[in-house]
C-alpha cells in the first residue's frame, strides 16, 4: 500500500501523517446484555434505567429508550458509560444496515447488542463515524445469512482491521461529524415540528363532522360555510385520448401526489397500446386513486399541480371543478380526513380487497364543506405557504444529510 493510500482525500490543515493498521481489539474493550425476566414485573416498574434493544437504535445518538428497567432489572447487567457506542448484531434489520450509535447516557442492553467502549487512543466520536462510513463494507463481510434471523459474526469482526489516524486527528473528525451530526439534527426537528403542524392545522381549519364552522378562522371570516356535493362543484373527466397525441403518463401517489409516471419509475410503465383509451388530465384536474392499504384505508385524492396535460388510466377518477371553488382550497381539503368517513361508509359495499368499488354516482354525492371564496382563498394560501417551508426545511435537510454522506466517503480511508 502506498503512502497515498494510507490518508484520506480531505483532512484538516495541520495533520500529514499517515494513517496506521490497528486492529478493532486493539482499540476497544466489548461487551453484551440480556432481557430481565419479563415474569417478573418488579425489574420493569418504575424502571428509570435506560435499556437497549433494537428498537432503539434508529439514531445515531441514544438519550432515551422504549423500555426502561428498575434497579432490580439492571442488577445483573452492566451499566455502560455515556460515549459507549452500541451495534445492532442481532436483527432483521440486518438484511440491509447495521444500527450503530453512541449512547449520551450511561445505559444497559440486551442480548441483540454489543457494546463497544474505546480505550484512550482511540476517540468514541470518531469510531462512530468510522462504522457509519464503512457500514456497508462491513455488513458484507460481517453479516450473517441463511439464519432465522439475520446477525453479524461479531467475534470475527473485532478482529477487523481499520486505518486509523493519530488521537489528536480523530478527535478533530469526531468533533466535526458531531457538529454536522448536531446540525442534521436541529433541521430534522424543525422539519418534524412543522409537518406535525400542518397536520393540526388541517384538522383545526377545516369543519369536523356535524359542524358548520371550523375550530381555528382568520380573522374577519365568522359566516357559516354551505355543505355541497362534489357533483355540484365538479364534473368527472371522460375524454380519452383517441388521437394517441398526448404521450405523458400520470400516476397518483398517496406520498408524492400526481406524477410523471415515466419520471418517477424511471422506465415507462403504461403500454403505449393503452394510452389510447386513457383520460386526459389537465392541469388543476383533481384524481382519485381508489387503490387501499392497511396504512391508507382511503386512496388519496390529489390536484394535477404539474402545469402540463397528461394521461391517466381509468383506473382513476379524474374530476374538472366547474364552479366558482378554489382548486388550491379545495386540495387542502382533501389532505384531510374529512372525506373519510364518507368514503368508508359508501365504499364498503361490494369493495374488494384492494379498492373500493364505488360507483360515480355515490362518489359525486360526497360532502364538501365550502367557505366564501375569501375564505377559500386565506386558508389555500396558507397551508400553501406552509407547504413551501416544509419543502424547504426538507431540501435543507437533504442537503446536509449529502453533505455528510460525501464527507464520510473522502474523510476516512
Amino acid at each position: 500500500m502506498t503512502e497515498q493510500a494510507k490518508v484520506p482525500a480531505i483532512r484538516f490543515a495541520g495533520f500529514t501523517d499517515p494513517w496506521e493498521q490497528r486492529k478493532l481489539e486493539n482499540l476497544a474493550s466489548f461487551g453484551g446484555g440480556h432481557t430481565p425476566s419479563m415474569a417478573d414485573a418488579s425489574n420493569y416498574v418504575d424502571g428509570k434505567i435506560l435499556w437497549v434493544t433494537s428498537q432503539d437504535v434508529k439514531q445515531h445518538y441514544i438519550e432515551n429508550t422504549t423500555t426502561m428497567i428498575s434497579e432490580k432489572g439492571a442488577a445483573t447487567l452492566t451499566l455502560y458509560p455515556s460515549d459507549s457506542i452500541v451495534i445492532v448484531a442481532r436483527s432483521g434489520i440486518l438484511r440491509h444496515t447495521i444500527p450503530v450509535a453512541k449512547l449520551r447516557k450511561p445505559a444497559t442492553v440486551n442480548q441483540d447488542i454489543k457494546v463497544i467502549q474505546t480505550v484512550d487512543s482511540c476517540d468514541s466520536s470518531w469510531l462512530l463515524q468510522y462504522f457509519i462510513a464503512s457500514n456497508k463494507t462491513l455488513l458484507r463481510e460481517y453479516g450473517k445469512t441463511g439464519t432465522t434471523v439475520e446477525s453479524i459474526d461479531f467475534a470475527k469482526m473485532k478482529s477487523t482491521a481499520l486505518m486509523v489516524p493519530y488521537i489528536e486527528e480523530q478527535q478533530a473528525i469526531g468533533s466535526f461529524f458531531s457538529r454536522l451530526d448536531n446540525l442534521i439534527t436541529l433541521h430534522q426537528r424543525k422539519y418534524d415540528k412543522l409537518v406535525i403542524f400542518k397536520k393540526s392545522m388541517l384538522e383545526k381549519m377545516f369543519p369536523k363532522d356535524g359542524e358548520s364552522v371550523p375550530e381555528i378562522r382568520f380573522a374577519g371570516f365568522t359566516d357559516p360555510w354551505e355543505q355541497r356535493k362534489l357533483g355540484e362543484i365538479a364534473d368527472k373527466v371522460t375524454e380519452k385520448n383517441l388521437d394517441g397525441n398526448i404521450t405523458e403518463v400520470l400516476t397518483n401517489s398517496a406520498e408524492y401526489g400526481v406524477i410523471n409516471q415515466t419520471e418517477f419509475f424511471d422506465h415507462a410503465v403504461a403500454k403505449e397500446s393503452n394510452i389510447a383509451g386513457y383520460y386526459v388530465i389537465a392541469p388543476g384536474d383533481f384524481v382519485y386513486n381508489p387503490r387501499i392499504s392497511a396504512t391508507a384505508p382511503v386512496g388519496p385524492i390529489r390536484r394535477n399541480t404539474l402545469g402540463i396535460h397528461g394521461v391517466m388510466s381509468p383506473l382513476y377518477t379524474v374530476f374538472r371543478l366547474t364552479d366558482a371553488v378554489d382548486g388550491t382550497y379545495l386540495s387542502h381539503f382533501f389532505k384531510t380526513n374529512g372525506w373519510h368517513g364518507f368514503m368508508k361508509l359508501e365504499g364498503n359495499s361490494g369493495a374488494r380487497s384492494d379498492r373500493f368499488s364505488i360507483g360515480d354516482a355515490t362518489f359525486f354525492e360526497m360532502p364538501i364543506p365550502v367557505p366564501s371564496s375569501s375564505e377559500q382563498y386565506a386558508i389555500g394560501s396558507f397551508f400553501s405557504r406552509l407547504d413551501d417551508l416544509i419543502t424547504l426545511h426538507q431540501r435543507k435537510l437533504e442537503l446536509l444529510q449529502d453533505i455528510k454522506k460525501s464527507l464520510l466517503d473522502k474523510m476516512f480511508v
